[in-house]
């Protein structure tokens, strides 16, 4: 966190306020276009935005043909530039705006970058088109790199090449490349190199007329030109003004960050329009750590880039969050793309199942089933893979081994849904033995006590493990493991023989929120699945779905309530909202529980999951929010590696990452957690223990 500025800025969380903008042009009229931009740069500065884009050749308009050889229309050009850079004196957004510029003894297609009064410096364009409707060589010069020779623009000289990179200051990661058009269209875009030599925020000043299937062809190369350069990628094109003799305009605008689309404005707009949103830099900065092939290619390309500073003063108060959030960042909001996620799940998990199952000769499936999510879940991935398999289900060897404080309604949905499932079931009751156990280590228990500390969880849960491990000695079986993703986060799950352990442990890479979306996925496509559900297995499904999540270990009280899961380590959503953010990104607790209050602070804004119910949705405050998060990083940071670092084999499911480690997540096992509980601390010093 930038501790100058205060917690509520999304300023002080590496966030920076990017807008690509679109507006009316008036032909070879550079003193009306120039009121045009510094209206929109008003209206920027009004909204907190750090850097303005604006379309190609904006100052005159991108299709006014040999008219921008008329020394009227190029006097024009340089009074306007010096009229908008008057008006930028007091304007936070450092602007890039579109203009031809004289040059030695040519005409350039220039992008200039202007800020506080001042031309940082102009880059022109690289790569110009010659072809189809565009006609370009016949005015401008190909731009080339800066080779120590300036530009003068009126009373300003300033630097000129396509290898100029203005790197904001006081705003950390924000590093700017500007490329103009077509260069985004060749192979190797100058922003690529750009991005190898340190730019982060690549803009694209475009004229681009519009045809059939153009749009979506920009898209993409916005999209994966993002991606590929793990940056953040502005464009905006001429719209409405410019000349319709041969083509139209569409004035498309958007913003995509690391191949994600965070704004778009709809096009053919009938006035000035502006995308949007709040570029997350230390994504970037730390998805360029982390795929080290990244800095590698910068060392076999050359990248001799000239570096202009500026200073932005960004904002102290708090401007909001310009982004959408996902509260559940494993749970897509969009249904198709949940639906397609859930079936990438589900036969990742299949396909994992059975190829260990064919590797070792074909054991038979035994998993211990609760009536709770995991164990459900997984009951329904290895019923799948034995009918990939071409295998009976009745091979599935599946137990419910009601201990202590099982309740009558989660032992009949275990047996009720392995019954429609078609699974071979048993019923093992594990107090004989379990008491036989707490007896022979004195427990108080064994005495009559009403004692449940963790040896009497921990005993019910070993107890299971071993009646499973010795049945599938005996009967030439494989345990199947229920853990989930999110328990192996926070350490909960009972290390070794206990519900820690299995032979292959198929929900290892599933993160708990996931879970009953994937439940509910398989529903939806119980005949497309090939899972074949019977309508009593569905109505078992739905009881699942509906019951509390409970390790049903200990007693209830005299209250009658149940033990609870969620109330003594804290809500799964936030915890799988902090796991996501520190797998994924390494961000800071402090940005963590910044992200996770524009998330989680008012349940009727937003999106929900499809499929979620209303009634069962939430709010957390920061209070809280900062509460749990201290929960996770002890728990995650502190203790429960030495857990993860002896882990089954299981499939990565998740994109954001796994914690087996002989993947993504390695770490000691004897951890620390002071450095992340102290910088939260920082933070919030009022909020934190």
């Amino acid at each position: 966190m930038n501790e100058s500025l205060p917690f509520a800025s999304a300023y002080a969380h590496g966030f920076a306020r990017i807008a690509a903008c679109t507006i009316p042009v008036s032909i070879a009229d550079p003193a009306a276009n120039a009121e045009a931009v510094i209206a929109e740069a008003h209206a920027c500065d009004a909204d907190s935005v750090a850097v303005a884009v604006f379309p190609e050749l904006c100052l005159t308009g991108y299709a006014i043909d040999d008219l921008v050889l008329q020394d009227a229309v190029l006097d024009a050009v340089d009074a306007a530039i010096e009229r908008i850079v008057a008006a930028s004196v007091d304007l936070m957004p450092v602007l890039v705006v579109g203009a031809p510029l004289r040059h030695r003894s040519r005409l350039y297609n220039c992008a200039v970058v202007i800020h506080r009064g001042e031309i940082l410096g102009v880059a022109p364009k690289a790569h110009l088109p010659t072809y189809r409707e565009f006609y370009e060589r016949r005015w401008y010069a190909a731009g080339e790199e800066w080779d120590g020779e300036g530009i003068r623009i009126g009373s300003h000289e300033t630097v000129f090449g396509t290898n100029l990179l203005f790197d904001v200051r006081d705003v950390p990661g924000l590093v700017l490349h500007a490329e103009v058009c077509e260069d985004m269209w060749v192979p190797v875009p100058p922003s690529s190199r750009a991005a190898l030599a340190g730019a982060t925020v690549l803009v694209n000043l475009s004229g681009s007329p519009i045809t059939i299937g153009r749009a979506d062809d920009r898209r993409t190369l916005v999209q994966s030109q993002s991606l590929r350069c793990l940056a953040v990628y502005a464009y905006a094109a001429a719209g409405l003004g410019e000349s319709t003799n041969d083509v139209s305009w569409d004035g498309q605008t958007m913003i995509y960050e690391g191949g994600s689309l965070l704004a778009e404005t709809e096009r053919f707009p009938d006035g000035p329009r502006s995308s949007v949103a709040d570029v997350d830099l230390d994504r970037v900065r730390q998805d360029r750590y982390r795929q080290g092939t990244f800095d590698d290619n910068r060392r076999t390309t050359a990248t001799d880039f000239l570096t202009v500073e500026t200073f932005l003063h960004p904002p102290a108060e708090d401007i909001g969050l310009r982004r959408t959030l996902d509260r559940f960042p494993f749970v897509p909001d969009d249904p198709a793309r949940l639906d397609q996620d859930c079936y990438e799940a589900f036969n990742i998990q299949v396909s994992g199942l059975e190829q260990r199952m064919r590797a070792i000769g074909g054991p038979r499936p035994v998993i211990g089933v609760s009536g709770g999510l995991d164990s459900t879940h997984a009951l329904l991935v290895v019923a799948r893979a034995m009918d990939r398999m071409g295998r009976p289900r009745s091979d599935i060897l599946a137990y419910t081994m009601p201990g202590f404080a099982t309740s009558d309604h989660t032992k009949s949905n275990a047996v009720a849904l392995a019954e429609a499932i078609g699974a071979t079931i048993e019923t093992i009751d594990i107090r004989p033995a379990a008491n036989e156990l707490l007896r022979g280590i004195g427990h108080p228990y064994a005495s009559g006590e009403p004692v449940y500390d963790v040896t009497f969880e921990n005993v019910q849960a070993g107890v299971r493990t071993d009646f499973l491990f010795r049945l599938a000695n005996r009967l030439n079986g494989i345990v199947i493991g229920t853990s989930d993703l999110s328990e192996l986060a926070l350490g909960w799950a009972t290390y070794g023989v206990g519900d820690h352990m299995s032979h292959y442990a198929v929900n290892v890479g599933v993160p708990k929120t996931l879970m009953q979306h994937l439940i509910r996925w398989v529903i939806a496509h119980r005949e497309g699945t090939g899972t074949d559900l019977t309508d009593e297995a569905v109505a078992v499904l739905q009881s699942v779905l509906d019951t509390e999540i409970s390790p049903e270990l200990v007693p209830a009280g005299e209250d009658g309530k149940v033990q609870s899961t969620e109330s003594t380590i804290g809500p799964y959503a936030l915890h799988d909202f902090a796991l996501h953010h520190v797998l994924r990104y390494g961000f800071r607790p402090s940005k963590i529980a910044f992200l996770a209050q524009h998330a989680w602070s008012d349940a009727d804004a937003g999106d929900w999951p499809v499929g979620f119910p209303r009634d069962s949705r939430y709010a957390y405050d920061l209070a809280e929010i900062t509460h749990w998060l201290q929960v996770f990083i002890k728990r995650f940071f502190g203790f429960a590696q030495f857990k993860r670092s002896a882990i089954p084999n299981g499939p990565k499911v998740a994109a954001a990452g796994s914690l087996s480690p002989r993947g993504d997540w390695r770490a000691p096992s004897d951890g620390n957690p002071e450095a992340w509980l102290a910088e939260l601390r920082r933070a919030l010093p009022d909020l934190v223990d």
